[in-house]
């Protein structure tokens, strides 16, 4: 595995405050939170924003906003069909996992996934698509790579990719890591960078020290280290689709 499956850590985490600006619209049967930049409703570029086990929630709407506010168009697609993890099990930890992964594997969420890249391209008339991933959405940043269904990708704690997606994609994969973390651990993440290298396609790792799993979408906003490195895997994310996108 480039990183492990998810475990308890990618259940934890602090709810976000603030208001989104976006609006959740049916598509094609599946909920799906959309925020455009502002006074520009025909952005050429979009980014299908790929969740955390929490799917459509403040956090996730409140940072696609702040994409939005960096020039692109976000979708978040709501990969899970309703069924999430709740932000009151994330803030208890009762989150039961080994029950809620089996019905969420690739058979289940790849067809959902493909339908917001085809929404945004041939409905929204984007030209150029990238994926951004935490968590469990970053396995699914990859496999979009591997068949080039989108230009460019973002991660962020990556969990669940294997070595043989990592070493299938065929474009431009950025990625934020934490230093203390049991899913992309030093040696996985060494060994993802042997990975990419061979793919040969531009690649990043950034290494952000003192903050844990899920601290780019989850992260305490009241510890400044966490927010201050939550930030910088923003900007990490919109200087790479920047230069790629």
């Amino acid at each position: 595995m480039a990183s492990n499956p998810p475990a308890a850590c990618c259940a934890t985490g602090f709810k976000h405050e603030g208001t989104p600006v976006g609006e959740v619209k049916n598509i094609d049967g599946v909920n799906t939170y959309i925020t455009y930049p502002k006074d520009n409703k025909t952005p050429e570029r979009a980014i299908v924003f790929l969740t955390d086990i929490f799917g459509i929630f403040p956090n996730s709407q409140l940072l696609a906003d702040e994409f939005a506010k960096a020039g692109y168009l976000i979708a978040i697609p709501d990969l899970f069909q309703g069924d999430q993890i709740s932000v009151a099990d994330m803030e208890s930890g009762k989150a039961d996992l080994p029950s809620w992964l089996p019905k969420h594997q690739p058979a289940n969420v790849d067809p959902v996934v493909e339908a917001s890249i085809r929404y945004v391209r041939e409905t929204l008339g984007a030209k150029s698509v990238g994926a951004i991933g935490y968590c469990f959405g970053a396995k699914y940043v990859t496999r979009l790579l591997m068949t080039k269904k989108v230009d460019v990708g973002f991660a962020a704690h990556p969990s669940f990719i294997t070595h043989e997606e990592l070493g299938a994609i065929q474009g431009p994969l950025s990625i934020a890591a934490a230093e203390i973390d049991s899913i992309f651990t030093t040696q996985l993440r060494h060994e993802s960078e042997n990975t990419l290298i061979k793919a040969g396609h531009p690649w990043q790792i950034n290494l952000f020290s003192g903050v844990a799993h899920g601290f780019a979408i989850r992260g305490d906003m009241n510890v400044r280290v966490q927010r201050w490195a939550k930030e910088q895997a923003f900007f990490q994310a919109v200087s790479w689709f920047n230069q790629y996108l």
